[in-house]
C-alpha cells in the first residue's frame, strides 16, 4: 500500500508521493520558549512522531528528514522574560531543556535537525531582501511588511476570505501597513531586546518569515510535508506559504499540509480558570508518559480529543494488562526486531494515520498471547507485539521498571524495599511461616502493591 494522508490544502487524503524517495522531509512547527508545553501542545508531537515512524518504516530511517524548530526570539519570549525578572537568553535555555524532557517522557523520537530561530537571521534577512526586489514587501518605519495583495491565492490554505483575512490580521493594525491584511516580516528592536543588523536597522525578525527561512535553509525551497497544529492554519501557515512561495518563483512550499485537530480538556476548552489547564510536567507527576501518548493516540488525529485524567486512568491500566503479557512471556530484544513489522499495523497508520485502529490491533495481538497455551508461542506472539507497538511508540520500556512507576511525592514504597520485602516474604514460605508470608502480602497491598507469584518467582506491580 501507500500512505494516504489528509491535506488541508486541497482538503481531500491524498496517496503521499514524496518529491525524491531517497530524501523524504518534513517540517513541523515547534515550540516558542517561554513556558512549560501544555497538553494542547504535546499532542502535535505525538502526531507527528508517529508520522516520523511510519515514513522511517516505509522509506528507510537514513532516508527521511523531520525538521522541528525552536522558536527562541518571540515578543512572548520577552515579555516572560520581563516578567520573571530573568535573561531572555537564560528563559530560553532553561525552557527548550524542559521541553527536550517533556518529549522524551512521552516517547518522542528526536527530529533528524532542530534548528533555532536565533541560529538563522541571516536566511531570514536574505529572504526579506529578495521578498523586497521581487515587489512582495515593503519597508516603512524601520517595519518591513509582506504585501498580501501581491499574492493573488493568498488565502488558499485556509479558504478565508478577504473580510475575514483582514479581521485575523487586526492584532497587527498599525499606521505603517499599505493594506490591513499585511503582516510583518520585520520589526525595530529597543536596546534592551534582542536585535540584529540589518538593511533597514537593528530589529528582530516576525514569527512567520522564521520558520520560512529555517525549513530553505534545512529542506529546500520545496519539500514533502508541514504539519502542526489546526490552530496554525491562519494565519502562521498561510503566511509562510505566502513568503516561500514568492520568495522561490512561484515554487510550492510543501506538497502535503497534515493538521491534527483541537484538543478539549474535561469536556471544554482549556483554561486556568476552569481548572483544567494541564502541562505535560504537571501530569507527568500523577501519570506516566506513555499513558498520556496512549490517550493522545487513541483519538484520530483529525478529530477533536477530549483530554480528561480518567481517560489518563483507562489508559494506564491498559498498558498494565500490556506491560503485563510481556512480562509473563518477556521477549528477547533480538527477537523482537528480527522479524518485519506486521502488515496490519502498517495498513493501519498508512489510513491516514489511524491510530485507533493501530491501537485495536494491538489488543487483538494481546488476546492472542493471553489464550495462547504454549509458553514458546506465546513469547513469540510477545515478541512481535512489542514489535508492532513500537511503530505507534509505545510498550518499548522493561516491563519491571513500567510496574515500578510511582506517581512523583505520592510516599509509595519505592521498589527496593518491594524487593526487600518479597525476600522476605520468600523465606517466609520456604520456612513454612505461611502466617508471616501472608503478613508481607497484606502490608504490600496496603500500600498497593499486588504480587503475582507464578512459575518464574513473584513478580510484583502498584495497583490502579
Amino acid at each position: 500500500m501507500t500512505i494516504r494522508l489528509h491535506n488541508t490544502l486541497t482538503r481531500r487524503k491524498e496517496d503521499f508521493l514524496p518529491i525524491d524517495s531517497e530524501n523524504v522531509r518534513m517540517y513541523v512547527c515547534g515550540p516558542t520558549v517561554y513556558d512549560r508545553i501544555h497538553v494542547g501542545n504535546a499532542r502535535p508531537l505525538v502526531v507527528f512522531d508517529v508520522l516520523f515512524r511510519l515514513l522511517r518504516q516505509e522509506y528507510g530511517a537514513g532516508h527521511v528528514t523531520y525538521v522541528r524548530n525552536i522558536t527562541d526570539v518571540d515578543d512572548k519570549i520577552n515579555a516572560r522574560a520581563r516578567e520573571l525578572g530573568v535573561d531572555i537568553r537564560q528563559l530560553t535555555e532553561e525552557t527548550a531543556d524542559r521541553f527536550h524532557a517533556d518529549a522524551e517522557a512521552l516517547g518522542c523520537l528526536p527530529p533528524t535537525v532542530e534548528p533555532r530561530a536565533t541560529e538563522h537571521v541571516a536566511q531570514m534577512v536574505a529572504m526579506i531582501e529578495r521578498l523586497i526586489d521581487l515587489g512582495n514587501a515593503y519597508e516603512k518605519d524601520g517595519h518591513v511588511l509582506f504585501n498580501v495583495p501581491s499574492m493573488p491565492d493568498y488565502g488558499r490554505l485556509s479558504g478565508r476570505n478577504r473580510d475575514e483575512q483582514i479581521a485575523g490580521a487586526r492584532v497587527d493594525v498599525a499606521p505603517y501597513k499599505k493594506d490591513p491584511a499585511d503582516f510583518v516580516l520585520w520589526k525595530p528592536s529597543e536596546p534592551d531586546l534582542p536585535g540584529w543588523d540589518s538593511p533597514w536597522g537593528r530589529g528582530r525578525p516576525g514569527w512567520h518569515i522564521e520558520c520560512s527561512a529555517m525549513s530553505e535553509a534545512h529542506l529546500g525551497e520545496s519539500f514533502d510535508l508541514h504539519g502542526g497544529g489546526l490552530d496554525l492554519v491562519f494565519p502562521h501557515h498561510e503566511n509562510e506559504i505566502a513568503q516561500s512561495v514568492c520568495a522561490h518563483g512561484g515554487a510550492p512550499m510543501a506538497r502535503h499540509w497534515v493538521h491534527n485537530g483541537y484538543l478539549m480538556a474535561e469536556g471544554e476548552k482549556m483554561s486556568k480558570s476552569l481548572g483544567n489547564f494541564y502541562t505535560v510536567s504537571e501530569l507527568l507527576e500523577e501519570f506516566p508518559g506513555e499513558a498520556i501518548r496512549l490517550l493522545l493516540l487513541k483519538t484520530h488525529y483529525r478529530q477533536p480529543l477530549d483530554f480528561t485524567k480518567d481517560g489518563l486512568r483507562e489508559a494506564k491500566a491498559q498498558l498494565d494488562r500490556f506491560y503485563g503479557a510481556l512480562r509473563r512471556y518477556p521477549p528477547a530484544i533480538d527477537d523482537v526486531w528480527a522479524g518485519a513489522v506486521g502488515t496490519g499495523i502498517v495498513e493501519n497508520l498508512e489510513a491516514d494515520l489511524n491510530t485507533p485502529d493501530a491501537i485495536h490491533h494491538l489488543h487483538l495481538a494481546l488476546n492472542d498471547v493471553n489464550k495462547e497455551a504454549s509458553k514458546e508461542t506465546a513469547t513469540a506472539l510477545a515478541a512481535s507485539l512489542r514489535r508492532d507497538a513500537g511503530l505507534l511508540g509505545i510498550l518499548q520500556q522493561d516491563p519491571e521498571a513500567w510496574f515500578a512507576w510511582s506517581p512523583a511525592s505520592s510516599g509509595e514504597v519505592d521498589a527496593a524495599e518491594i524487593d526487600s520485602l518479597i525476600d522476605a516474604r520468600n523465606a517466609a514460605r520456604k520456612a513454612k511461616d505461611f502466617a508471616e508470608a501472608d503478613r508481607i502480602r497484606d502490608q504490600l497491598a496496603d500500600q498497593g502493591i499486588q504480587l503475582e507469584d507464578g512459575p518464574g518467582g513473584t513478580t510484583w506491580r502498584r495497583a490502579g
